[in-house]
């Protein structure tokens, strides 16, 4: 245990230090391992056997089937992005809300939810959606904190509701049905756009001025809006329908929908050969991060199994006759805690190996535990001082201040406190889909 800890220690050390994840996860796990094969196992060749462990974990990375799905998916979501369908989700959203008081702040969140069961990003959902829905509400004389807010707080969405890639990398550690995690992910995601266009709503009549009503569209227009979307709905289809009727396998539904996305940007006759240029590097990119972050992971896990830590945790916490609830709601405080200097990937990838044995051992669905903990990093992306959203909107929107954009996520962020407790407390709400399915 005091080797774990003392892992972790450095760890932070080096985070702070801004040294990058993957080479700090795996920096003090290859340290790690390597003396505790000397010093614990007295193997003199421990070295050694640290620089095979790297080997072999980057070459079963590399070759991983389970992760193919990860470039596919954000392949999908780059063309869809770049081929400018987001515009006509929020076209199409706004024209249906747009009449309302904050109706623009609404139907961003709106948006964002729709474009995130294409995308699974919540930085690129952030950024996509800024680009979109801020003229606009900047048209109207939106307060920016509203304006702001609502595109952090909807980008959030991007990590929950399916296709997740955090959904994607928790199945892979736990060895939880990446199918299950989907389905299970879609009631929290929606009960999300529902507590968000509340946290709108609240906003709005407390303060008045901060999100004016915009025009009113008649039907035709609305129709007219509808037609531009077809092909986002197509593609959420074919891959969720793929998946939950046995026809494929998720790898192979993520392939049919950049295949999909990229036929529908064809149709649209806006292709061109630098849109897939800039889809295939932006995949190209995003993907070799995120293997290096998963690599630095293993490798860090590696170590920590090898000091029994987990074991010894699930022991302790066992023997003290804590009740499931009462750890929960610890886990959920060091969730909260660690939010507030972790990005949301990092905060998987570090705790989730720690944690999930104890879950397990304690008899918790990892189904329902897989969406407790993404919903809480949901809430570290706009949570200070880190707050990665809000981080991605400064830097589209430089005329904007942090403490401005921070203030407008407030009310999101209490809206996602309560939809975390309401989680929490009946787990049914995430394992309702998937058990009716199973």
């Amino acid at each position: 245990m005091e080797a774990s800890l003392i892992g972790f220690a450095a760890l932070l050390v080096l985070i702070l230090a801004r040294v990058p994840l993957g080479i700090a996860m795996g920096g003090v796990g290859a340290v790690g391992f390597a003396l505790m094969q000397q010093i614990e196992y007295g193997n003199p060749r421990g070295w050694d056997t640290a620089l095979n462990m790297i080997a072999h974990t980057a070459f079963d990375t590399g070759l991983a089937y389970g992760l193919s799905v990860v470039p596919l998916f954000l392949l999908m979501g780059n063309l869809i992005t770049e081929s400018g369908m987001s515009r006509e989700l929020y076209r199409a959203s706004n024209a249906f809300l747009g009449h309302f008081k904050g109706g623009l702040a609404l139907a961003t969140v709106v948006a964002c939810g729709a474009f995130s069961a294409v995308c699974g990003s919540s930085m690129a959902t952030a950024a996509t959606m800024s680009k979109v829905a801020m003229p606009s509400m900047r048209q109207y004389k939106y307060c920016d904190g509203l304006a702001t807010g609502a595109i952090a707080a909807g980008g959030t969405l991007g990590i929950l509701i399916p296709p997740s890639v955090m959904l994607v990398m928790y199945g892979l550690m736990t060895e939880t049905d990446i199918g299950s995690l989907f389905i299970a992910g879609l009631l929290p995601g929606l009960i999300g756009i529902i507590f968000y266009l509340g946290a709108v709503a609240v906003t709005v009549r407390l303060k008045p001025g901060t999100g004016p009503a915009g025009e009113r569209a008649n039907w035709r227009e609305r129709a007219a809006a509808l037609k531009g979307v077809w092909g986002i709905g197509l593609i959420f289809i074919v891959i969720m329908g793929g998946i939950y009727s046995g026809i494929c396998t998720p790898t192979e539904a993520a392939g049919m929908g950049a295949g999909g996305a990229l036929i529908i940007a064809v149709m649209r006759g806006n292709f061109s050969l630098d849109l897939l240029r800039r889809s295939l590097t932006g995949a190209a990119s995003t993907t070799a991060m995120l293997f290096f972050l998963f690599i630095g992971a293993v490798i860090f896990s590696n170590f920590i199994n090898l000091t029994g830590m987990p074991t010894q945790l699930t022991d302790w916490v066992m023997g003290q006759g804590f009740s499931p609830f009462t750890v929960i709601l610890v886990l959920i405080a060091i969730y909260l805690l660690l939010g507030c200097v972790l990005e949301s990937m990092s905060m998987i990838l570090l705790t989730v190996p720690v944690f999930y044995p104890l879950v397990q051992a304690m008899g918790m669905d990892l189904i329902w535990f897989g969406i407790l903990v993404v919903v809480v990093t949901e809430i570290s992306l706009i949570t200070p001082p880190v707050g990665m959203n809000v981080f991605v909107l400064r830097g589209m929107m430089p005329d904007v201040s942090l403490a401005t954009i921070f203030r407008g996520v407030t009310p999101f962020w209490l809206a996602d406190i309560c939809r975390l407790a309401l989680i929490a407390l009946v787990p049914s709400i995430s394992l309702l889909l998937p058990h009716a399915l199973s």
